[in-house]
Formats: structure tokens, sequence, C-alpha cells
């Protein structure tokens, strides 16, 4: 079966998302997507890439090209969300950028030990998140060569 593209954005703000999605779209990245599934936690988050709970019955053999990753959830926690990606082999590859305001040193550190593949501060300014959102969608939906068989 051919699945279209898929984002996983996982992040409770809603203006955060609302940007974010006004940012894929006004850099017509939102073109190179079929699908953008939004997580508000980390259990939401989980259950999507799990296929359980609200999710369960969702096609496993279909998954997001790329997870854009807040740490600050309710429920789970980023890291936590990371750290049962990585620890699974069905979710093990998928790319995660984690998209945080977080300015803790710790944090960093701790996405990379996980296995975060990027690691990026949303910037305060609109039109810099515009452009973060721009650059992140050019290399990750564009130049980045997925693993085989993960879309």
């Amino acid at each position: 079966m051919n699945h279209g593209r898929t984002l996983l954005l996982v992040e409770d703000s809603q203006d955060d998302v609302d940007l974010t999605l006004r940012a894929l779209e006004k850099n017509r990245i939102i073109n190179e997507i079929d699908e953008i599934i939004v997580a508000r936690d980390g259990v939401e988050a989980l259950e999507y890439l799990f296929a359980t709970g609200a999710h369960a019955g969702r096609d496993m053999t279909h998954m997001p090209e790329v997870v854009l990753l807040d740490l600050k959830l309710p429920k789970i926690s980023g890291h936590a969300v990371l750290q049962r990606m990585r620890a699974d082999e069905r979710t093990r590859r998928i790319p995660v950028v984690i998209l945080t305001s977080s300015n803790e040193e710790k944090d960093v550190f701790t996405s990379y030990d996980l296995g975060a593949n990027s690691f990026v501060r949303k910037p305060i300014d609109c039109a810099e998140f515009i452009e973060a959102a721009r650059q992140l969608g050019l290399y990750w939906l564009g130049m980045n060569e997925p693993p085989p068989g993960s879309a």
C-alpha cells in the first residue's frame, strides 16, 4: 500500500501549533506533506505511533517521515516519548526534531543522549519562527533521505 508523507507534530500549545502550520503553509512546505497529525500531549503521541488508544487500528506500516517534538508536554514529557520511540524497533529510526522553547543546556544533552536527530529552540519572533520552520521543512522533507520503508 502506498501512503503519502506524514509529519507528526507533538505540541500542547495551540498558538505554537497554529504558528507551525501557518509557517509550513506560507513556505509551501505543506504541499510536500500529505498529512499532518497533531498530538497535544505525550500520551497522544505514543498512541498514534504505536496504534493504541484513540489510534487503535491505525496502519502501523505507515509511519511519520519526521516527528517535531516539544519537550514540555502534559502527561508524558517529550524526553519520555523520545525514549519510548528509540526503544522500539518500529519507531527507532524515525527522525525526531526537538522543537522547544527550553533554554536548558541539560535538555539539549538529554535530547541527543536519547537519540534526537536535531534540537531547535523555538524563536520568539514570529518572522524568525516562520524562517526556522521553512528551513526545517526544506531539510527534513526535501533533502533528508528517510530510512527505507519509513513512509
